[in-house]
């Protein structure tokens, strides 16, 4: 969510004559920056440096919420987020998206250019880049990407990254976590291949209306390992709940994400939350005394939860 008051127009830069400077070829030309580095790059470049301001945190909900108010020059927008990090690059990128499209700023902000694949070699391509000049592109939320696993011995380790764009997910898997971030962003990409970068479209339109698993397919669905959650007590012991949801999971079609919370709980347990993909998403908590035991906590949670939606009529 973003608001924002009156702009004024702002002056050219030193230097440089009306026209030359642009917010989007800063765009194209970094990729891989964030919105919070790009706003400021813009702020040193027109000396109106980004000042960030904390509106609201509500810690104490189930899921946390913050609050994040940006000014830039006589512009100001505001964006939430679960993180203050995220509701700050909220902030940024509802101010970018007003920069480029407010005809009353004097310097040209053009759409960036999609690059095209064939003509690169295949080793020069840059998926994360590519996906987010995509999402620039098409007026789309930037994505946002979530290392959510981590594991495999020292010498083969492997990484698993989600990302999210607008209301979808995509999951990368590498030997890296920038591996990972790619391979996710490539998913995307592939969804997209078919699409012209002259024409601005709706995301849902790509992707789909549905993501896939909703209350009312759960109750309806014929499936196996649903029907038999129905019937079960989730009370019997070793039992190994993030094995049970990740199979109902692949059954109903949609995604676990595990996210490993910094801060101990009050009475110092690990604490995690298991986030599915389900329209509408369901996010659940978990404490133990490892993270192992926090996701499975969480799975577990999440495993009642869908077992009271599936069984209402």
């Amino acid at each position: 969510m973003s608001q924002s008051r009156h702009r004024a127009e702002a002056p050219p830069l030193e230097g440089e004559d009306s026209g030359t400077f642009s917010l989007g070829k800063m765009i194209t030309a970094k990729p891989g920056k964030t919105p919070i580095q790009v706003l400021h790059e813009y702020g040193m470049k027109t000396k109106n440096i980004p000042v960030y301001e904390c509106e609201r945190s509500d810690v104490q909900i189930h899921v946390p919420t913050f609050t994040f108010r940006v000014t830039v020059g006589d512009i100001t927008c505001t964006g939430e987020g679960t993180s203050k990090k995220l509701a700050k690059h909220r902030a940024a990128e509802a101010a970018i998206n007003i920069l480029k499209a407010n005809a009353s700023i004097c310097f040209a902000v053009p759409d960036p250019l999609m690059p095209d694949p064939s003509k690169q070699p295949k080793n020069q391509l840059n998926p994360i880049g590519s996906l987010q000049e995509l999402a620039i592109h098409h007026g789309w939320r930037l994505p946002e990407y979530t290392l959510s696993q981590e594991g495999g011995p020292a010498h083969k380790r492997e990484y698993t990254t989600i990302c999210r764009l607008e209301s979808f997910m995509e999951t990368g898997k590498g030997a890296s976590k920038k591996q990972a971030k790619r391979n996710a962003a490539e998913k995307f990409l592939a969804k997209f291949s078919n699409i012209s970068p002259e024409n601005h479209i709706s995301l849902t339109n790509v992707v789909g209306h549905s993501l896939g698993c909703t209350w009312h397919s759960l109750r309806n669905s014929p499936g196996e390992k649903i029907n038999l959650l129905k019937r079960s007590l989730l009370s019997i012991p070793n039992t190994d709940y993030i094995q049970l949801l990740s199979e109902i999971a692949e059954e109903q079609g949609f995604n676990i994400t595990y996210l490993d919370i910094e801060e101990l709980s009050a009475n110092g347990q690990y604490q995690c939350l298991a986030e599915l993909s389900t329209s509408p998403i369901t996010v659940c908590h978990g404490s133990g005394i490892s993270c192992g035991n926090a996701q499975s906590d969480a799975a577990h949670n999440a495993l009642q939860y869908l077992k009271i939606i599936a069984e209402r009529k």
